[in-house]
């Protein structure tokens, strides 16, 4: 059981200058261990973590020793246990988190236990950043018009998080219409230092949102878990990890005139999948950081998932302390923050002597060899030099289909189809630019591009360009302050110009809420088969996420989104051939257009003033008239509406007893679908929009839903019944099972018949059938979805064989109770000669007690083949929650038998 900390020894006062303390703390000088000085700024985090929470039972002195010796330790893949000071939840992932709570209430109750015993013993921050549906663009009144539409659809929905906000202690609800998630930890939300109860420790968060991460930016410990295992969280339960390898990434120099913190940070994006960092932490340092503005900083932080690091940490030093005072925070806290972490050696002073630090491996990047680039047409980590894009864009018209690939034969490359807009006479090519947005928590929140933006679309204006009318434009900005820095610099108006107008606060294009073409738009690209592209300041490109009839998809800066709006194609050399036509009748060029470092940090100084964050964030608090005029009932324990097509009791626990279920042996499997590399969990669990045949649309006008208020299936996450029809359910998702064929269907392998995944799976679940899924690299990848785990398991999903994992992504499937396994190295189901069609028996120990992490374990077929694979249970906790049937389980009957 639990005993008193060990380290009392080092809890230490800190003293303000001028007289008293500011509070308490563990001091990590005080351990007076020469290794603690080596140790990575972001280990430190940990190891202050497990110093204050030791109590010898979910965290040990052993725990301690390793995170200190961590040079040691960590290459042994050694596991530590980890409590985050808070978890950050968004809208979508919220709806699902405070459902599974709820239920969680109910199961107590039925095991005659306490259900009050459910809730949060961490601070947890719930940002209704529902995502906006760009229905409405183009409009100076778009906002108002896309947010009440997205109030109608919602509000039972936000009636439902309003209730959680009271039911549940220790939650924090930040209403609908304030901005990103992200962007409002970073400018709100992010303490950089706690002081509870005048105890005074780093802030260090887990968001149930893989780009959480873009506080590391502010140098908060910050990355993304599935929502499972951010619900366990909250409840008390220490994260169990691998103590992480930590890159070193040096940065030098300065960013050249023009270049954007976009296009560096698709360059370290590029750079770190190259050198492989999955699992790891990614700390920047050197000389070359004087450069980065914190919201630089943020940028690169933000896209950890992309380069696939757990983090991409930024120390604390004196830029974050004045982006703190920027935003609002106040002189007496941010004089706090700084004497406590310089008192605990976690503030670097470039003005000092450096310390040399220990890391696992090193990079180095000269901040003056990036480029202009874009990434792109469908990985995030796919860069193009702008320079070469005409190039590229070429060779995947000639390439075979594939990342880099559309097989468009070349007779048909250079194909005009002409068609009537509005009856305004237009054409479309392969290469067009059909949308283009500036969007996305990774860039809204970066006050030089946004302006940068505006600064393109000013100079277009004055030249005489204008952006075709057929191109869908819009501005979705991470916050408010975007807004009146925009205003306050004039730039706004030419940005509504050029069709770039407000169209709300929130995931927009990014998550696949591009909204509808205009329908002429929409019928030349089906009847022609048009290669369009969208070009979007976004993070993911994912094929098939942004919008269903855009194949070619490209990330860029915001103002890179304006030049591609303005020229209507990605089929352009910029050095060498006009963007348009000016007034004058001359040709108007991507130099004449784009701003100087200078002209862009001018409009920064002049435009973006502290007051903008301080009124923004004051006005949060108070919400907004639709929010407040919510009503919902009182009662801590949830009134399901069986009708409810939003909110539905999940059945996780239904039947549930006290006893844990044990192993469950997969025996006679058949394949449900046979993947190759690189399925998202796009593929497995679109948040998009719910196509008119699939099986989650039958259910819906089954229940008296209309087409038109489907809405999408990010925005049904609180109910089972839909996510679990739409599981598999994109629309460009590879099943090799189906011979070529794109789409949400698979083999029924005993009949033969060709069905929708969901409906196949139905067929082999309703007798007790267990299936598996056979898969590629990197299965998983993208956002952190914790429907990409609990749709396959409601499925009746068993195992997922595959030749790696994204790290969230697995650590979800092992919370939902699903075995991870992956083929040894170079193997994979065509080196087996695995066809999808045997029926497969996976030879686990009878017992959770005889399982070890990482074992080797034998898989058999039906036809007589036999392969090894490796158990991917990486740690004892994660086999006790497989022993329990899913992590929610096992914290059940933990806390009822407490």
């Amino acid at each position: 059981m639990a005993s008193e900390n060990p380290f009392k020894g080092i809890f230490t006062g800190l003293p303000k200058p001028g007289g008293g303390e500011f509070g308490k703390f563990y001091s990590l000088p005080a351990l007076n261990d020469p290794r603690v000085e080596k140790l990575p700024y972001s280990i430190r985090i940990l190891l202050e973590s497990a110093i204050r929470n030791c109590d010898n039972f979910q965290v040990t002195k052993e725990d301690v020793e390793k995170i200190i010796d961590w040079e040691n330790s960590a290459p042994k893949q050694v596991e530590i246990p980890f409590k985050p000071a808070r978890v950050l939840l968004q809208d979508f992932t919220g709806v699902p988190a405070v459902v599974d709570l709820a239920s969680m209430r109910d199961a107590m109750k039925n095991l005659g236990s306490d259900p009050y015993k459910i809730n949060p013993l961490v601070p947890v921050d719930l940002v209704i950043d529902h995502s906006v549906q760009v229905d409405f663009a183009r409009s100076e009144n778009a906002v108002q018009a896309n947010m009440d539409l997205e109030f109608k659809r919602n509000k039972e929905r936000f009636a439902f998080l309003k209730w959680g906000s009271t039911a549940f202690h220790n939650m924090l609800v930040v209403p609908p219409g304030s901005g990103i998630v992200h962007q409002v930890n970073l400018e709100y939300l992010g303490r950089v230092v706690f002081n509870t109860d005048g105890i005074l420790y780093p802030d260090s968060v887990v968001g149930t949102d893989s780009h959480t991460t873009m506080i590391d930016g502010l140098g908060v410990a910050g990355w993304g878990v599935g929502g499972i295992e951010a619900e366990a969280t909250m409840l008390g339960q220490p994260m169990s990890m691998v103590l992480p390898g930590v890159v070193g990434f040096k940065l030098s120099g300065k960013l050249n005139d023009g270049v954007t913190a976009t296009d560096l940070v698709l360059t370290v994006t590029q750079m770190l999948r190259k050198h492989g960092v999955v699992g790891k932490f990614v700390e920047f340092y050197g000389g070359g950081m004087s450069q980065l503005s914190l919201a630089d900083r943020a940028t690169i932080a933000n896209m950890s998932p992309e380069y696939g690091a757990t983090m991409g940490f930024f120390p604390v030093d004196h830029v974050t302390l004045q982006y703190l005072k920027l935003t609002g925070r106040s002189d007496e806290t941010v004089a706090m923050i700084e004497a406590y972490l310089r008192a605990n050696k976690m503030f670097v002073d470039y003005n000092e002597p450096q310390q040399e630090r220990v890391y696992s491996s090193y990079l180095d990047l000269d901040l003056a060899n990036v480029v202009p680039c874009l990434s792109g047409p469908k990985r995030p980590h796919d860069r193009v030099p702008l320079k070469d894009m005409k190039d590229d864009w070429h060779s995947c018209l000639d390439n075979k289909v594939g990342f880099k690939g559309f097989a468009v034969p070349k007779e048909e490359q250079e194909k005009v189809v002409k068609f009537t807009f509005h009856g305004q006479p237009s054409e479309l090519k392969h290469g067009s630019v059909v949308i283009a947005a500036i969007t996305s928590c990774t860039n809204t929140s970066n006050p030089s591009v946004m302006l940068g933006a505006g600064l393109v679309a000013k100079k277009a204006c004055e030249l005489g360009l204008e952006v075709k009318p057929w191109v869908k434009t819009s501005l979705a900005p991470g916050s408010g302050v975007v807004t009146k820095y925009l205003l306050q610099s004039g730039l706004q108006n030419y940005l509504n110009q050029q069709g770039f107008n407000i169209v709300g606060y929130g995931c927009t294009t990014c998550i696949g809420n591009s909204g509808d073409l205009d329908e002429s738009v929409a019928s030349a690209i089906v009847e022609n088969d048009i290669v369009a592209a969208a070009v979007l300041s976004g993070n993911r490109n994912f094929e098939g996420r942004v919008h269903p009839l855009t194949r070619a998809n490209y990330l860029a800066s915001p103002p890179l989104v304006v030049a591609y709006a303005l020229a209507g194609t990605v089929d352009i050399d910029f050095e060498k051939e006009p963007i348009g036509t000016g007034k004058d009748g001359k040709g108007v060029y991507f130099k004449d257009i784009w701003p100087t470092s200078a002209e862009i940090a001018e409009a920064v100084q002049s435009s973006v003033l502290p007051e903008m964050f301080k009124s923004t964030y004051e006005a949060i608090t108070k919400g907004n008239p639709f929010w407040n005029q919510l009503s919902v009932h009182s009662s801590s324990l949830y009134s399901w509406d069986p009708n409810s097509t939003y909110i539905h009791k999940p059945p996780y626990f239904s039947g549930m007893t006290m006893d844990p279920p044990g192993a469950r042996r997969v025996k006679d499997a058949y394949c449900l679908l046979l993947f190759g590399d690189s399925i998202t969990t796009d593929h497995i669990s679109p948040a998009g929009s719910i196509h008119k045949d699939s099986p989650a649309a039958k259910y819906l006008m089954e229940r008296g839903v209309d087409r038109k208020d489907f809405n999408s299936y990010g925005s049904r996450r609180g109910n089972d019944e839909v996510m679990a029809r739409g599981t598999f359910a994109n629309i460009r998702i590879v099943n090799k099972l189906l011979n070529g064929e794109v789409g949400p269907k698979t083999i029924h392998i005993p009949t033969g018949e060709k069905l929708y995944v969901y409906d196949a799976a139905m067929r082999y679940k309703s007798p007790g059938e267990d299936t598996i899924v056979l898969a590629g690299a990197e299965y998983g990848s993208g956002s952190s979805r914790d429907w990409a785990a609990k749709g396959p398991m409601l499925q009746g999903v068993k195992a997922v064989i595959a030749k790696s994992f994204e790290r969230i992504h697995r650590s979800n499937l092992v919370g939902m109770g699903i075995i991870p396994l992956c083929f040894k190295a170079g193997e994979d189901a065509d080196t087996l000669g695995l066809t999808g069609h045997e029926r497969y028996t996976i030879d686990l120990p009878a017992k959770v007690s005889d399982i070890r992490p990482g074992q080797d374990v034998n898989v058999t077929t039906d036809n007589g083949k036999s392969f090894t694979c490796t158990l991917r249970f990486d740690t004892e906790v994660e086999l006790t929650y497989f022993d329990h049937g899913g992590i929610l389980q096992y914290v059940i009957r933990n806390l009822t038998n407490q």
